[in-house]
């Protein structure tokens, strides 16, 4: 029960300082630890939001390596955020636009903000191995884990993930979490978009392969 009391006063805080946009939140719009919660609506649309582009060229396919531009949009306000890449798959990161932070940098293979404002921006770009090959004329891509966290469980957000490739090299077999309420997908003959509305711990990916299902 104290717990819960202090989930309230937290929340009851938190939605003092957040401002208009959408009803207020309430416990329930909390996803606590191990639950994924896909939303068809969002509660707070004016809250934090992600996006993600991710460029795929024929190096990619050979060695897995992806250029992607991603950003932390509307963040809550909080004295230090950590963003965390795979130390396993991450080669580069470049902060290359930071707004409403008193100061933001890399540190091996993360990026620490101190004294975010609400509201605040931050784009990264990097270069990561997230493309694994699963099969001759196949891969995967991985997304994640994404989360809006607040105190011992997650907030609702939003995660916008936009993957684009030469046209006509590459079809989307199947992605997961798979469309449904909460979440969007959108299809091009030189890339895809998926639009996921949750709350939780998320981990998403593409599975791709040669359009037309053919081999290089």
């Amino acid at each position: 029960m104290a717990a819960w009391t202090r989930w309230g006063m937290a929340l009851a805080a938190l939605l003092l300082a957040s401002g208009a946009g959408g009803r207020a939140l309430t416990l329930d719009d909390v996803a606590r630890e191990g639950e994924l919660r896909l939303l068809a609506e969002r509660p707070d649309p004016q809250g934090y939001g992600y996006t993600a582009r991710v460029h795929i060229d024929e190096s990619s396919l050979r060695d897995g390596v992806v250029r992607m531009q991603t950003c932390h949009l509307r963040l809550d306000p909080n004295p230090r955020v950590v963003v965390l890449f795979n130390r396993e798959r991450v080669q580069s990161i470049d902060i290359v636009r930071a707004e409403g932070v008193e100061r933001a940098w890399v540190e091996g293979n993360r990026v620490e903000l101190a004294q975010v404002q609400r509201g605040a921006t931050v784009c990264i770009d990097l270069r990561s191995r997230a493309l694994d090959a699963v099969a001759p004329g196949r891969w995967r891509l991985h997304a994640g884990p994404l989360m809006r966290r607040y105190l011992d469980g997650f907030l609702p957000m939003d995660a916008e993930l936009a993957v684009s490739w030469p046209a006509g090299l590459l079809a989307v077999t199947a992605v997961e979490p798979a469309p449904q309420p909460g979440v969007r997908l959108v299809t091009h003959d030189d890339g895809a978009q998926l639009h996921i509305t949750f709350a939780g711990r998320l981990s998403a990916r593409w599975e791709l392969q040669r359009a037309g299902g053919g081999q290089p």
